[in-house]
């Protein structure tokens, strides 16, 4: 009989019930999705018609690369509820390549990161060691950390409007929360696993009296559209390549904290060597798809690995239907406009909880080991640097712009990579290596 739990791997709830779960995913990371194109687009003065055709392409490729770690295609995929979209973090390094040789270039770079990042999923099984709880649960702390801010952004209205931070938006976002707070504590079954769902419908609906959703651009946009390949052709610099890489090695960094998010927050388990290299596969091989189709790389959300951790569905199926969605919005383009007219707001209302349940994530992580000795040691000087510095980035501005960009960001390879070092140069106390090889001799 067919397993019709959300809360298993491989369950499939019915569409009354996994529909709004896969819409939680999509409305966690539609927005996030789009707008680095339209960030690099508007940069490097794209044409509009160019810039709306792109939106489609990046939605559909974050459906189809959604797809294929849900569900996999031979060794690529981590078989895990991932939902994957356009990143952030390669917007600085792109437009610093677009400006220089053009938007070809950045597709090239790309291009050759994602391959690069492909080799990375082939080689992790053997790395593998060097990634214990304390390390993988800084990296997922620091995430969750460093979205924090993101999430706050957008409960006040997002970065950039007009009326940021008015009491209107904190009244409309607040809504929202305890909306998602009754709903996931005080119910059961399905409205308290979509509570986020509910309480985006309620924001939105209260949004429309509140005057802040314009619905024209539903009426004017078109009814059909097809992604096409290859819009724009690709150029090769060795300069831009290997920023790109660098940055490649930061997504495949954050990926394996997603991944690890995921399974610890909603299977209270730490990652198999498959899901792990099927997933940073899937990453580059994702990324490289995204080059063919003009758009900028892709990596897995930590959004929808925070809602993952919030709700415990674990359903593949649930992600499958939430990129669903995602494809059919690229190809009915009245689909994405209904999804992109949600305010800020209403998104982050939910966001702030979201964000917070991957640090949680994270610290169940860390604590799967004693605290104490040499891994509060590594916790604390990689979390205090890396955390520190990416609230304070000025610290680094007398070094070179290549630095600043791969160390003054949000922190997370900083972290990631002093745990990492600490990891392999201080001498396991006592206690702790004599429970790891227990734990060795248990899984032999």
């Amino acid at each position: 009989m067919r397993n019709r739990s959300p809360y298993h791997l491989d369950g499939v709830p019915s569409l009354k019930e996994a529909i709004p779960l896969g819409l939680q995913h999509v409305l966690a990371m539609f927005v996030s999705n789009i707008t680095p194109l339209i960030i690099v687009a508007g940069a490097l003065k794209l044409p509009s018609e160019t810039k709306t055709f792109l939106i489609q392409c990046t939605m559909f490729v974050a459906g189809v690369n959604t797809m294929i770690q849900a569900y996999t295609v031979g060794p690529i995929g981590a078989k895990l509820p991932i939902v994957v979209g356009t990143s952030f973090a390669f917007v600085p390094v792109a437009l610093s390549i677009g400006l220089q040789y053009g938007y070809e270039a950045i597709l090239g770079a790309a291009l050759v990161g994602g391959i690069f990042e492909a080799f990375i999923g082939l080689i992790i099984k053997k790395i593998r060691r060097y990634f214990p709880p304390v390390v993988t649960g800084v990296i997922v702390l620091s995430i969750g950390l460093s979205l924090l801010p993101v999430g706050v952004s957008n409960f006040a209205g997002g970065v950039g409007a007009a009326d940021f931070g008015s009491f209107s938006n904190l009244t409309l976002g607040m809504i929202v929360l305890i909306t998602v707070i009754y709903f996931k504590q005080f119910t059961k079954g399905i409205t308290s696993t979509g509570s986020m769902f509910i309480g985006t419908v309620v924001g939105f609906i209260v949004a429309i009296f509140m005057g802040k959703v314009d619905l024209s651009s539903i009426t004017t946009t078109g009814y059909f559209n097809i992604p096409r390949p290859f819009t724009y052709g690709l150029t090769f610099h060795l300069d831009a390549c290997l920023a790109m890489i660098m940055m490649y090695i930061v997504s495949a960094v954050e990926t394996v904290g997603d991944m690890s998010g995921v399974t610890m927050g909603g299977a209270n388990r730490e990652l198999t060597d498959r899901e792990l290299s099927g997933g940073i596969l899937a990453d580059g091989i994702g990324s490289c798809i995204a080059a063919g189709f003009s758009i900028l790389p892709t990596t897995s959300f930590s959004q929808n690995t925070g809602l993952v951790t919030m709700t415990g569905v674990m359903s593949r199926f649930v992600v499958g239907v939430g990129a669903a969605f995602l494809i059919l919005g690229a190809f009915i383009p009245k689909v994405g406009a209904i999804l992109s007219i949600v305010p800020p707001s209403v998104i982050g209302g939910s966001l702030v909880m979201v964000f917070a349940m991957i640090s949680i994530s994270g610290i169940n992580l860390i604590t799967k080991e004693p605290l104490k000795g040499r891994n509060a040691l590594i916790l604390s000087v990689s979390l205090g640097l890396g955390y520190g510095l990416g609230n304070v980035p000025a610290a680094l501005n007398n070094f070179p712009e290549s630095i600043k960009l791969i160390f003054g960001g949000s922190g997370i390879v900083v972290s990631g990579s002093i745990a990492v070092i600490l990891n392999l140069i201080l001498p396991l106390d006592e206690e702790l290596d004599n429970k790891r090889v227990e734990e060795n001799k248990i899984k032999a």
